[in-house]
């Protein structure tokens, strides 16, 4: 049986879309940014040869360069002021959260309220122009290395460091104004518009190998296809499964009468962690590689070797690579989802969970509940991460990104998300219509 809400819900449609002039606002506020955006990865850093350094990609693009160049929307492969995309930010809020959960100064302001989100949110900032600043030293130092810099010296590292941080720095801004001018989450909108925007070139060199016949054929091309929206159903199924536990609220006197006793759900996503440990774990990756381009053709033996068993769909990569996953997946887990606190917060307010004393024995059963969550969460993030390595591994670089992976999960949350969102305005949208209808019926009685 359909509740009110969900009822009302369904009776969403167009008429009511058009009907909704603050949603459109924001729409249209949210599609300006992100042309804005788009516009920013067509302008190369100054002091670069772009034609040099688009021939010299080339050969590094089936790489985790090219995996970054997806994230970035193509800014990487001609060196934009976006190169860096919105990563550093990324991987400073996920430091940020960690830090919080170890460090009793951070965790203390963390449960300040919004002061304390504030603080945090600046210190992720200065974190953000921190990692932001190595990298682009590192970028800086190889494009040297590399001969495409037009104007080598100092001056040529400064010029490309300040580009781009302040590049960095600009999406992060720009994401904050859709966050609270548009609608969803503007740094997780950025991410989202850089990989469907290069999607249509991915699916445009994967159908060009079919038909010459370089590396794919067309049967597998249709293999392909199909097990992309198997995958893509399978991560929408898994994204929208929770495990929903039963909590018990008990009566309670409020004035003359007595109210009844209320029965809620706490619900637990499948998938606690979200998105977090594979873009934290492709971070990491990052690094041998990024140290043997700041270094170039002086790098030392081991670190050409690690370079080497490092690269992307090589055993020690794929064997790397998922036990990060399965280990950032617990340990973003238990930062995210607290079950002492949560176990707290139900003893304060009266609630329980039936056959289980408030307190202790509560945050035993949710912590065995939530153990057993996040294998199946760590098995299905590796197994949707590690697919696409293991198809590259086998058809010689030629399968693209999208087939699973991090981009796929980040494309489908978005869109989740999103359309969660606007369903909202939608409903908040149909609310203050009825108000105002019934406003107008008691004004004329």
């Amino acid at each position: 049986m359909t509740s009110a809400a969900e009822q009302f819900a369904s009776n969403l449609n167009f008429g009511s879309f058009a009907k909704a002039e603050e949603l459109k606002k924001r729409l249209l506020f949210t599609l300006g940014a992100l042309i804005v955006f788009r516009l920013g990865t067509f302008v190369p850093i100054p002091g670069i040869d772009p034609v040099a350094f688009a021939q010299g990609f080339q050969s590094q693009k089936s790489g985790l360069l090219g995996t970054l160049n997806i994230f970035a929307g193509g800014a990487v492969e001609r060196m934009a002021i976006f190169a860096l995309n919105i990563m550093p930010y990324i991987s400073a809020s996920i430091i940020m959260q960690l830090m919080s959960a170890v460090i009793p100064s951070l965790e203390a302001i963390k449960k300040e309220g919004e002061q304390g989100r504030r603080q945090i949110n600046q210190y992720t900032r200065y974190l953000t122009v921190f990692l932001a600043t190595m990298q682009g030293y590192f970028i800086a130092v190889s494009l040297q290395g590399q001969g495409v810099a037009t104007t080598e010296g100092p001056f040529f590292l400064l010029t490309t460091v300040v580009t781009l941080v302040g590049g960095v720095m600009f999406l992060l801004w720009l994401g904050e104004q859709i966050t609270a001018r548009g609608v969803g989450n503007g740094v997780s909108l950025i991410i989202f518009a850089g990989i469907v925007a290069e999607l249509p070139r991915a699916i445009a060199g994967l159908l060009d190998q079919g038909r010459t016949g370089a590396g794919v054929g067309g049967g597998t091309i249709l293999i392909i296809g199909a097990l992309a929206l198997g995958l893509i159903a399978f991560v929408v199924f898994i994204e929208r499964s929770q495990r929903r536990i039963l909590v018990q609220y008990p009566r309670r006197q409020v004035g003359q009468r007595m109210t009844q006793g209320e029965k809620s759900h706490l619900p637990l996503k499948l998938n606690v962690s979200g998105v977090i440990p594979p873009i934290f774990a492709s971070s990491l990756l990052l690094l041998p590689a990024t140290a043997f381009g700041a270094i170039g053709e002086g790098a030392p033996v081991w670190l050409e070797t690690l370079q080497f068993m490092f690269a992307p769909g090589k055993p020690l990569y794929i064997a790397f690579y998922a036990a990060l996953i399965i280990g950032f997946t617990f340990v973003y887990t238990s930062v995210v989802f607290n079950v002492q606190d949560v176990a707290d917060n139900l003893k304060k307010y009266g609630g329980f969970i039936q056959g289980y004393r408030p307190g202790e024995r509560t945050a035993e059963y949710l912590d065995y509940v939530l153990t057993r969550l996040t294998v199946i969460g760590a098995m299905y993030l590796t197994f949707v991460c590690i697919l696409p390595e293991v198809l590259k591994a086998g058809y010689q670089q030629s399968i693209p990104v999208y087939i699973g992976g991090t981009s796929l999960l980040i494309v489908v949350s978005v869109t989740l998300d999103t359309v969660s969102q606007i369903q909202g305005h939608l409903v908040a949208q149909q609310y203050e219509s009825l108000i105002k209808k019934s406003k107008l019926r008691g004004g004329r009685r």
